[in-house]
């Protein structure tokens, strides 16, 4: 069977309560030890019984190890005191001078300016005429910057319109002539037909499905060509 929960209070057996401290410390002494070599680390454990029984371990000695601890916890001391001084002065610094802008900023809005002399209020009005020429020409900067980008863009927009209007024109004109056709190329068409077809060229085409009309006295005439150049069985 496994060991179980051990419930973390005081033992009320004596005996328990003793044969307990006994494997513990010993296993405590074990592990500083262990740490002391494994590490190369500096330990020193200092245990005292309920009867009031020493028991100690030292990778060299507990008085040294003492020792040293006391001075590190001084330094750190002074040194944690020092730091914390530092920041209180440095905050009660902070806080003045952020009164102090408070303070100039009323007094730039026009408030308490009661307490003022001739030569403060007179600084006063130098730093509002200051800022508000500084205003003013940043105004005007901005303004001209507005009209050149203003000014490029209707250049560009120029431009686009006359490339637009160039391309409807040419639209146009190529309309037009689609739609009326174009002497030159109809003239270029009729040099390029062949004499045997020219007189044909201008005849109207007929519709599928209908036959040339062909008078009846021409129709006799071409059956008696036809029979007078068939020859007779009388000849052969």
């Amino acid at each position: 069977m496994g060991r179980g929960k051990v419930v973390l209070e005081r033992i009320e057996n004596k005996i328990n309560r003793q044969v307990t401290f006994s494997k513990r410390r010993n296993g405590m002494l074990k592990k500083a030890y262990e740490l002391s070599v494994l590490c190369d680390a500096e330990v020193a454990l200092i245990i005292f019984s309920s009867r009031g029984k020493l028991s100690e371990f030292g990778s060299s000695t507990v008085s040294q190890t003492l020792e040293k601890y006391w001075q590190h916890r001084y330094t750190s001391d002074v040194h944690f005191a020092d730091e914390t001084q530092t920041l209180y002065q440095e905050v009660l610094r902070l806080k003045a001078k952020h009164e102090s802008l408070q303070l100039s900023q009323r007094r730039l809005l026009g408030e308490e300016l009661e307490e003022l002399s001739m030569k403060e209020l007179y600084n006063i009005e130098k730093q509002v005429d200051r800022a508000l020429t500084q205003a003013r020409q940043k105004k005007v900067q901005l303004l001209l910057e507005r009209m050149e980008e203003l000014r490029k863009r209707e250049v560009e927009l120029e431009d686009e319109n006359k490339q637009l209007k160039s391309q409807l024109e040419l639209e146009q004109s190529f309309q037009a002539a689609q739609g009326l056709g174009d002497p030159n190329i109809e003239a270029g068409y009729e040099d390029n037909i062949p004499p045997s077809q020219a007189n044909h060229a201008h005849l109207p085409s007929l519709p599928q499905g209908y036959h040339q009309f062909i008078p009846q006295e021409r129709a006799s005439e071409a059956r008696l060509d036809k029979g007078a150049n068939k020859p007779t069985a009388g000849w052969l």
